[in-house]
């Protein structure tokens, strides 16, 4: 067995950082929710995607400037409870391990349905159950091969991205065989480049923020990156281009050759709607085989990111040091069993409830990534007062102007996304984030008896 004094092991490079963050965020809010968004927003999705990337560009950027900063850093609570104090970096903790926890176990199910495709005479439990244990396995070996694996997987979806940027602007710009070139009327013709209106675009900015989500992992791997003060700002630098040109891209061409209001009408995603177009053989499969490895890939990473949220906070003495224990391969082997034990209750369920819970628990995914960019963005703001300046390779340029516009467009969307999401998933947001900041209220009174 492990040693619980053995300390995590710093394995991982800028490629293998970079490659989770595109691991966490190109998955299934590219390929299953792009249609959503498409459908709220018309070809305007385009404009939540950008205003989304740019918010994003300057989250980052703080998270990396404090990252070089506090280079002894392991997790957000790290960076942040310096800066913030107690609760905050306690519920940035808490809210990042219950995304992760939730979209795991959703994504389990939603990666068997997928599977289905293939094996229509297993039921969703079997197949659900068979992806929970790979995706167990993986995380319990080596750091090493868990990111070696994640890198490979991410790069099969980035591979299929690009053949489908190139093919989908041939279609787009060339005239050849018997297909004439679609140009660019379907931006326009059909009601519009805001069909619904500015109304439209504030509610798609919910399924935007959730699908850039997981990016922010990159503050989880502090403590496992080799020299993390010159491979975190270097991963988020390369992250954003890519991020942005494959969200960008892909949709750009979808609502070009697609009109807005066809993509949402049929079950196939609109990537496999513009593969049928090119004429290759069997593109249904071929996308769906995509889908799939950016579901397990998103799996991959949440369970990785959770799982470290729980070790840190067991070698603090916040939750059981069994939680702390390594294996001889360096990795917190409870606490991704305990976190992989969502992925097992999400079989459970989907024997009983089906994927109608998820639908509500996934919603809520949206409003955890506005409140942990936010408090990322608070803490950077004011993390230069309380911390000064010193000479370092990484600095934000227009300090403190981008990190105000992000926690400006941020609030702005929040209040929005109130107004224009269901009552039930704000509702159990919001008793999730009680239950966190009741937990917190309860351990502080339970160390105060404790000291009397």
């Amino acid at each position: 067995m492990g040693n619980d004094n053995q300390r995590l092991q710093r394995t991982m490079t800028s490629r293998h950082i970079t490659m989770m963050a595109l691991g966490g965020a190109i998955g299934a809010g590219l390929f299953k929710g792009s249609s959503a968004a498409i459908d709220i927003a018309g070809p305007s999705v385009l404009i939540a995607y950008l205003i989304g990337g740019i918010i994003l560009l300057f989250v980052m950027q703080g998270l990396a400037e404090m990252a070089v900063r506090n280079s002894g850093a392991r997790t957000f609570r790290d960076l942040v409870q310096s800066i913030l104090g107690k609760y905050p970096a306690y519920f940035l903790d808490w809210i990042y391990w219950k995304m992760w926890v939730l979209n795991i176990a959703a994504e389990s199910v939603v990666a068997a349905i997928f599977i289905q495709y293939w094996l229509p005479e297993y039921p969703i439990w079997i197949l659900a159950l068979s992806v929970s244990i790979l995706v167990t396995v993986v995380n319990l070996l080596s750091v090493k091969v868990f990111a070696e694996t994640e890198y490979w997987l991410a790069l099969i979806k980035i591979a299929v991205i690009v053949v489908f940027i190139i093919a989908g602007l041939a279609l787009l710009l060339v005239t050849f065989g018997n297909h004439t070139a679609v140009g660019f009327s379907n931006l326009t013709v059909h009601g519009g480049f805001l069909p619904n209106g500015p109304t439209g675009l504030i509610a798609a900015m919910l399924v935007v923020i959730y699908s850039y989500g997981g990016t922010e992992i990159i503050g989880i791997t502090l403590a496992e990156t080799k020299n993390p003060e010159k491979a975190v700002p270097k991963a988020v630098r390369s992250t954003l281009v890519r991020i942005i040109t494959f969200y960008l891209l892909p949709f750009f061409i979808i609502v070009s050759l697609i009109p807005w209001n066809e993509v949402n009408g049929v079950s196939e995603s609109p990537f496999v709607m513009v593969f049928k177009m090119i004429g290759i053989p069997g593109a249904d499969h071929i996308m769906n085989a995509v889908v799939i490895l950016a579901i397990v890939s998103s799996m991959n990473s949440g369970l990785y990111g959770s799982s470290r949220v729980l070790y840190t906070q067991a070698v603090d003495g916040r939750i059981p040091k069994i939680f702390a224990h390594l294996s001889k391969k360096n990795v917190p082997v409870y606490a991704i069993l305990m976190c992989t034990l969502a992925l097992y209750t999400g079989v459970i369920i989907s024997l009983f409830a089906g994927s109608k819970t998820f639908e509500f628990l996934m919603g809520s995914l949206g409003y955890t990534v506005l409140f942990i960019w936010l408090i990322i963005s608070i803490a950077h703001l004011k993390s230069r007062k309380i911390q000064p300046q010193k000479t370092s390779s990484y600095a934000v340029k227009w300090f403190p102007y981008t990190t105000w516009v992000a926690i400006i467009a941020l609030s702005a969307i929040l209040i929005g996304i109130i107004f224009t999401t269901s009552i039930i998933v704000t509702g159990i947001t919001l008793a999730i984030y009680i239950f966190i900041t009741l937990t917190y209220v309860y351990k502080g009174r339970f160390h105060e008896d404790e000291a009397k």
